[in-house]
Protein backbone atom coordinates (compact mmCIF):
# COMPACT_ATOMS: atom_id res chain seq x y z
CA UNK A 1 0.00 0.00 0.00
CA UNK A 2 3.04 2.48 1.08
CA UNK A 3 4.66 1.99 -2.35
CA UNK A 4 1.02 2.74 -4.15
CA UNK A 5 0.60 6.04 -1.97
CA UNK A 6 4.50 6.74 -2.98
CA UNK A 7 3.49 6.35 -6.60
CA UNK A 8 1.11 9.28 -5.96
CA UNK A 9 3.75 11.64 -5.01
CA UNK A 10 6.02 11.30 -7.98
CA UNK A 11 5.84 11.41 -11.78
CA UNK A 12 6.91 7.85 -12.79
CA UNK A 13 3.91 5.55 -11.63
CA UNK A 14 2.21 2.17 -12.89
CA UNK A 15 0.40 2.52 -15.54
CA UNK A 16 -2.91 2.27 -13.88
CA UNK A 17 -1.72 4.99 -11.07
CA UNK A 18 -0.89 7.38 -13.65
CA UNK A 19 -4.59 7.14 -15.07
CA UNK A 20 -6.13 7.73 -11.50
CA UNK A 21 -3.69 10.28 -11.58
CA UNK A 22 -4.54 11.87 -15.05
CA UNK A 23 -8.22 11.52 -14.01
CA UNK A 24 -7.56 13.86 -10.72
CA UNK A 25 -6.06 16.26 -13.20
CA UNK A 26 -8.24 16.21 -15.37
CA UNK A 27 -10.78 16.49 -13.20
CA UNK A 28 -9.94 19.94 -11.73
CA UNK A 29 -9.22 20.90 -15.40
CA UNK A 30 -12.89 19.66 -16.27
CA UNK A 31 -13.54 21.77 -12.96
CA UNK A 32 -12.20 24.78 -14.01
CA UNK A 33 -13.50 24.27 -17.81
CA UNK A 34 -17.02 23.84 -16.26
CA UNK A 35 -16.79 26.93 -14.21
CA UNK A 36 -15.30 29.44 -16.60
CA UNK A 37 -18.03 28.08 -19.25
CA UNK A 38 -20.83 28.10 -17.43
CA UNK A 39 -19.87 31.56 -15.55
CA UNK A 40 -19.89 32.96 -19.40
CA UNK A 41 -23.06 30.92 -20.13
CA UNK A 42 -24.99 32.47 -17.46
CA UNK A 43 -22.97 36.40 -17.98
CA UNK A 44 -20.87 37.36 -20.75
CA UNK A 45 -22.57 35.03 -23.68
CA UNK A 46 -25.68 33.67 -23.12
CA UNK A 47 -25.90 30.82 -23.77
CA UNK A 48 -28.52 28.73 -21.29
CA UNK A 49 -32.29 28.07 -21.77
CA UNK A 50 -34.86 28.10 -19.08
CA UNK A 51 -35.21 23.93 -19.03
CA UNK A 52 -31.28 23.90 -18.25
CA UNK A 53 -30.66 22.11 -14.68
CA UNK A 54 -28.62 24.46 -13.60
CA UNK A 55 -30.86 27.31 -14.03
CA UNK A 56 -33.78 25.30 -12.35
CA UNK A 57 -31.56 24.75 -9.51
CA UNK A 58 -30.05 27.89 -8.99
CA UNK A 59 -33.38 29.54 -9.98
CA UNK A 60 -31.85 32.09 -12.20
CA UNK A 61 -33.51 33.60 -15.03
CA UNK A 62 -32.23 33.79 -18.17
CA UNK A 63 -32.58 35.74 -21.36
CA UNK A 64 -34.68 34.29 -24.02
CA UNK A 65 -32.33 34.19 -26.99
CA UNK A 66 -32.72 32.36 -30.06
CA UNK A 67 -31.39 29.28 -31.15
CA UNK A 68 -28.40 30.69 -33.63
CA UNK A 69 -27.37 32.60 -31.15
CA UNK A 70 -27.24 29.87 -28.23
CA UNK A 71 -25.15 27.71 -30.91
CA UNK A 72 -22.56 30.18 -31.29
CA UNK A 73 -22.34 31.10 -28.28
CA UNK A 74 -21.66 27.71 -27.15
CA UNK A 75 -18.28 27.91 -28.99
CA UNK A 76 -17.26 30.89 -27.78
CA UNK A 77 -17.78 29.99 -24.20
CA UNK A 78 -15.87 26.50 -24.83
CA UNK A 79 -12.71 28.25 -26.46
CA UNK A 80 -12.84 30.30 -23.54
CA UNK A 81 -13.20 28.07 -20.82
CA UNK A 82 -10.67 25.53 -23.17
CA UNK A 83 -7.74 28.29 -23.00
CA UNK A 84 -8.29 28.48 -19.43
CA UNK A 85 -8.54 25.12 -18.26
CA UNK A 86 -5.57 23.74 -20.68
CA UNK A 87 -3.27 25.98 -18.99
CA UNK A 88 -4.10 24.07 -15.79
CA UNK A 89 -4.04 20.92 -17.38
CA UNK A 90 -0.42 21.71 -18.73
CA UNK A 91 0.73 22.55 -15.47
CA UNK A 92 -0.62 19.92 -14.02
CA UNK A 93 0.46 17.36 -16.63
CA UNK A 94 3.88 18.19 -16.23
CA UNK A 95 4.45 18.99 -12.58
CA UNK A 96 2.45 15.50 -11.64
CA UNK A 97 1.04 13.09 -13.74
CA UNK A 98 3.89 12.31 -16.77
CA UNK A 99 7.73 13.20 -17.62
CA UNK A 100 8.19 15.35 -19.84
CA UNK A 101 11.13 15.77 -22.15
CA UNK A 102 10.50 13.40 -25.00
CA UNK A 103 10.46 16.82 -27.28
CA UNK A 104 12.15 20.30 -26.05
CA UNK A 105 10.14 22.29 -23.94
CA UNK A 106 8.25 24.11 -26.90
CA UNK A 107 7.51 21.44 -28.62
CA UNK A 108 6.33 19.81 -25.71
CA UNK A 109 3.66 22.74 -25.08
CA UNK A 110 2.65 23.49 -28.87
CA UNK A 111 1.89 19.49 -28.85
CA UNK A 112 0.01 19.68 -25.68
CA UNK A 113 -1.96 22.36 -26.99
CA UNK A 114 -2.40 21.03 -30.78
CA UNK A 115 -3.58 17.83 -29.20
CA UNK A 116 -6.00 19.71 -27.04
CA UNK A 117 -7.21 22.27 -29.59
CA UNK A 118 -7.84 19.08 -31.81
CA UNK A 119 -9.79 16.75 -29.06
CA UNK A 120 -11.78 20.05 -27.80
CA UNK A 121 -12.63 20.81 -31.55
CA UNK A 122 -14.29 17.51 -31.94
CA UNK A 123 -15.69 17.58 -28.61
CA UNK A 124 -17.44 20.76 -29.51
CA UNK A 125 -18.62 19.90 -33.20
CA UNK A 126 -20.50 17.43 -31.34
CA UNK A 127 -21.64 19.58 -28.30
CA UNK A 128 -22.78 21.81 -31.15
CA UNK A 129 -24.51 18.69 -33.44
CA UNK A 130 -26.34 18.13 -30.35
CA UNK A 131 -28.07 21.00 -29.91
CA UNK A 132 -28.62 21.50 -34.31
CA UNK A 133 -29.59 17.88 -34.87
CA UNK A 134 -31.42 16.67 -31.68
CA UNK A 135 -32.28 19.29 -29.53
CA UNK A 136 -30.03 18.74 -26.47
CA UNK A 137 -30.02 20.75 -23.54
CA UNK A 138 -26.48 22.33 -23.36
CA UNK A 139 -25.88 20.73 -20.73
CA UNK A 140 -25.83 17.33 -22.20
CA UNK A 141 -23.87 18.93 -25.39
CA UNK A 142 -21.08 20.04 -23.06
CA UNK A 143 -21.24 16.45 -21.31
CA UNK A 144 -20.68 15.27 -24.71
CA UNK A 145 -17.82 17.59 -25.73
CA UNK A 146 -15.95 16.59 -22.49
CA UNK A 147 -16.16 13.01 -22.77
CA UNK A 148 -14.53 12.78 -26.52
CA UNK A 149 -11.73 15.10 -25.42
CA UNK A 150 -11.05 13.32 -22.15
CA UNK A 151 -11.04 9.85 -24.43
CA UNK A 152 -8.36 11.63 -27.03
CA UNK A 153 -6.40 13.79 -24.69
CA UNK A 154 -5.07 10.92 -22.37
CA UNK A 155 -4.16 8.09 -25.55
CA UNK A 156 -2.25 11.53 -27.18
CA UNK A 157 -0.60 13.17 -24.28
CA UNK A 158 0.53 9.61 -23.08
CA UNK A 159 1.74 8.65 -26.48
CA UNK A 160 2.61 11.59 -28.12
CA UNK A 161 3.48 14.35 -26.05
CA UNK A 162 5.22 12.94 -22.80
CA UNK A 163 7.51 10.31 -22.49
CA UNK A 164 4.49 8.35 -21.44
Amino acid sequence: MRQILTQFTQREAHPTIQFIKYAMAGGVATATDMIVFFVFAFTLFPALTESELLVQLFNVDVPVIAESVRERNFIINSVIAFLIANLVAYVINVLWVFVPGRHKRHVEVILFYVVSTSSVMIGTALGWAMIRFIGATTEVSYLGKVISAVLINFVCRKYIVFKG
